[in-house]
């Protein structure tokens, strides 16, 4: 695996061009999907399906769940081009690749960003299962300087020092509880804590999460909104709780991956609910 620490503008553009080479649809919004979410992607209507490894400079994740193609197709009326799977900081990318997707939307004109995960709930009011609406995020591997933004700026993606004052769009999350009330489906609303992983969090870890705030803990997410806000899209965040992350769990608990798909697997329906109704309520260009 060649390490890349930051991508000109010409090597975005080689992938944003790679994809315009397969596709006549111009995408309009984006959809990244989580650990196992991918089959949300799979009933649009006649669409175009592309490799991540026909795409250059594109990372591929390892991990099952992450189907690792993106499919461009019609969805409630918008163009939508949706990531099934993402690459992690913990598969021994930088953070520069894990957020190279979001750069090649940007330079295919996307300017809305729909991105779940698969969480651990530390809410106490949570259950496997249940939504969160992201509010807010603290993204703790970007504070400590694995952030996409590090290196050289590139005035023509955007600023220097990106504001970060209302990471997840207000406008969006009005627009998710409003479909969510439509059709009755229980969606909470919380701060997500990004971790580098790939361990789950000790006790102590989930104690520390908890008191600065986090409701739920994942390993995603975070660099990929930095990078979109960076390019000044509207973002909207939306964890499927897949698990309880509490720091005193019950005595023989032992968690896996293999229960965060499976339970990604029972939520796909409320969350494919949802994603349409929200899409049917935001304006077509």
């Amino acid at each position: 695996m060649v390490m890349i620490e930051q991508f000109t503008v010409a090597q975005i553009d080689a992938a944003a061009n790679a994809i315009r080479g397969r596709t006549r649809q111009h995408p309009t919004i984006g959809l990244i999907l989580g650990s196992g979410l991918s089959s949300l992607g799979d009933n649009l209507p006649h669409p175009d399906i592309i490799p991540y490894h026909d795409i250059p400079h594109w990372p591929t994740s390892t991990v099952s769940g992450h189907s690792g193609q993106l499919i461009i197709g019609a969805l409630e009326g918008h163009t939508v081009l949706i990531l099934q799977g993402r690459a992690h900081f913990y598969e021994g990318y930088t953070p520069q690749q894990i957020t190279l997707p979001v750069r090649v939307m940007q330079r295919l004109g996307i300017q809305t960003l729909i991105i779940t995960n698969a969480a651990g709930g530390m809410n106490p009011a949570f259950q496997p299962g249940d939504l969160m609406l992201i509010r807010d995020h603290i993204n703790l591997p970007g504070m400590a300087g694995h952030t996409p933004l590090r290196g050289r700026n590139e005035d023509q993606l955007g600023p220097r020092f990106p504001d970060m004052t209302v990471p997840y769009s207000a406008h969006l999350r009005h627009l998710a509880q409003e479909a969510a009330a439509a059709h009755n489906i229980p969606l909470h609303e919380g701060v997500y804590t990004c971790v580098a992983g790939p361990s789950y969090e000790t006790p102590a870890e989930l104690r520390f999460l908890q008191r600065i705030g986090g409701d739920a803990v994942g390993m995603s997410t975070a660099p990929e909104v930095v990078v979109a806000r960076h390019a000044g899209m509207a973002v909207l965040g939306i964890s499927t709780i897949t698990n309880l992350a509490l720091p005193d769990p019950p005595p023989g608990t032992i968690l896996s991956h293999t229960e965060v798909i499976e339970m990604g697997k029972l939520v796909i329906p409320r969350l494919t609910t949802l994603l349409h109704a929200i899409l049917r309520r935001l304006p077509h260009e």
